[in-house]
Order: C-alpha cells, then structure tokens, then sequence
C-alpha cells in the first residue's frame, strides 16, 4: 500500500468536504514551519541555538533562543500565504495583523511556538501546539479581541512533537491523525489513522513537587491514586511528567493516561498555569476527537468563554473515566 502523505491526506478531506482550499494551504503552510523548527531542535548545539535568548515573553517568563527562532519561523512561514487575517503567539504581547502587503485570508492562527522549552537544553522532547479559528465576519483588521472565541469554535487544531522522531497530531474535526517526518523525503507520512484514548488508564502525569499547595479535591484525588491496590481505586497508578504538554499529552494519547495542571495556593490569583488559548483549547479538541475529556476541573474546557489573549486556566485531560472522576471530586467541593 502506497504511503499517504500530509498533503495527500489534505487534498482527500478537501475533496471530501471536509476542509476547505485555504485550510488545507494553511494547514501546510504550518507544517512546513514545524520542519523548519524540527531543523533547528535537532541541531541543538551544533546550531548554536541553545540557551536563554536574554529576553522574558509576556509571562515573564524567560525566553530560550529556540522559542524566539521557533516563533520567527511560524511568523514569517504563515505571513505571506494569503490564508491568514492575523496571528498570536504566546510568546507575543498582542495578535499580530497579516502586513499589508500581503493578501489576507479568512483565518487566524493561534500556537505556543515551542512548548517544553526549559527541556530543550537537556536534550528532552518539546514541541509546538497550534489551533485555528474563523476571522470573524465583516472584520478586516483583526485585534485581540477577535481571537477570543470558545474552543469549539476551533476548525483545526494539531501539535508536533520534537521526539526521537518528528510527529505532527492534527485533528480537523474527524477525529485524530498522526504523520511521522520521513526526513529522507522531508515529507510528512501518515502513519496512525483514528487514534483513540482508552477510557480507562494506570497512568498519571502531574508535577508532584506542587502538592503542598493543591486544594483539598486535587489532594482527595492524588491521595486515591498514590494508595493503590490498597486503596479506594484498587488499583496500582504509575506516574509519568515530561515537564513538557507535548510530550505528556502525546503518551496519553498513545496509550491512555490523565494529564493535570491544576490550580493551586501558590499563587491563589491565577486561574491555573497553563494558557488557554495557545495549550489547552487545542490539546482539549484533539483530545476529544481521540474519544477523550478535557475539564478545567468544573467545566468543560472546549466550553469555556476567554476575556483574554494570554488567559490561564486549570487542565484535567485525556482518559475520559478519570477525568470524570477527579472533576466530579472539584464539583462536589464546591
């Protein structure tokens, strides 16, 4: 059987109604980027791009070199394709207009340039996250406010994992699909159809060193699962962090598992640490295309109405009967 490529497949969907010309361009377009990128990881060292840029994004967290590259390279690669009305970058203050010079299009690109990227220097795998929505209509110079629509409003949504090899995950809306990097034909191969989540997991990712200041339901539910067989589950639970959402959501979405980002008292203002529009929106509609869930812990992720561009929220995602579990626990609390 014939090897189907990302463009293959895209020209299938579109054929089939599924996607439009300039989605699929688009979608391409990203691609193209996220080789670009995978260059530049994979060269580490020997590109001189490892490091910290000497700059804080709008977090203020320190940038590392990669994440200022990586987000030059989707900026420059997306600018000038005719696909995009305006684009945002977590590592970028406000959405950026596509420059007048260039024919603008009906869609605007939302992506965590490099996520994972203090793993970079450690030679651990990182990635970049990418969602799409629709410019809304009659609205020709798009500002901020024009990205802030729900989830669901989302029309693609995809990751690239920066591994042993190169993946990149896409969902547009017909469930879930894997193409691994053929760097020999610097193409991008289909190699996982339909992928699922199991319902049911031993597995949890979480950063443990936080647990003195989780509140009390994310306390009950982390208690349950370090019991074990000799607990309320009844069961052993191993758990994995990767320290970088790519990396863990990928596994999960492999071979099952949860994925938590809770709030916590370290700093009771913040609504969660991970951003909405850029990490959690995308990761919960692949998620859910893989027949998973995703809750901020009392509402479905996909669900929720964003006020802001860089906008945190609490993250509960992957096998669908824990993530039930540890949100009907948040529920109850309150």
């Amino acid at each position: 059987m014939s090897q189907v490529s990302l463009s293959r497949f895209l020209i299938e969907a579109q054929r089939a109604g599924e996607i439009g010309a300039d989605l699929r361009q688009l979608i391409e377009v990203v691609a193209r980027a996220c080789k670009s990128i995978s260059h530049a990881v994979s060269k580490g060292a020997l590109g001189g791009v490892l490091g910290d840029a000497g700059t804080d994004n709008v977090q203020g967290e320190a940038q590392k070199k990669l994440d200022v590259l990586s987000n030059e390279i989707l900026l420059e690669a997306n600018e000038w394709g005719g696909h995009l009305a305006a684009c945002a970058s977590e590592e970028m203050d406000h959405s950026q207009a596509i420059p007048n010079r260039y024919p603008k299009g009906h869609y605007l690109l939302l992506f965590d340039p490099l996520d994972g990227s203090s793993n970079i220097d450690v030679n651990i795998s990182v990635g970049t996250i990418f969602s799409v929505l629709r410019c809304p209509e009659g609205v020709t110079d798009p500002q901020d406010q024009d990205f802030l629509q729900p989830g669901t409003a989302q029309v693609a949504a995809g990751y690239t994992v920066y591994g042993p090899s190169t993946m990149l995950v896409l969902t547009v809306g017909n469930g879930v699909h894997a193409f691994t990097l053929d760097r020999e034909q610097g193409s991008f191969i289909l190699t996982q159809r339909n992928m699922q989540i199991p319902a049911d997991t031993k597995e949890f990712a979480i950063n443990m060193s936080n647990q003195r200041h989780w509140y009390p339901p994310m306390q009950r539910y982390a208690g349950e699962l370090l019991a074990g067989k000799t607990g309320l589950r009844g069961k052993d639970f191993n758990m994995r962090w990767v320290a970088s959402m790519v990396a863990d959501v990928h596994r999960i979405l492999t071979r099952g598992g949860i994925f938590i980002y809770p709030r916590d008292q370290k700093d009771p203002g913040k609504m969660g640490k991970l951003r909405l529009m850029y990490e959690a929106n995308p990761m919960s509609m692949i998620v859910e295309q893989a027949g998973g869930a995703a809750t901020d812990g009392y509402t479905r992720i996909l669900d929720i109405q964003p006020t802001q561009l860089h906008q945190r929220v609490a993250v509960f995602l992957g096998s669908r009967n824990e993530v039930e579990v540890v949100t009907r626990y948040h529920r109850e609390s309150m």
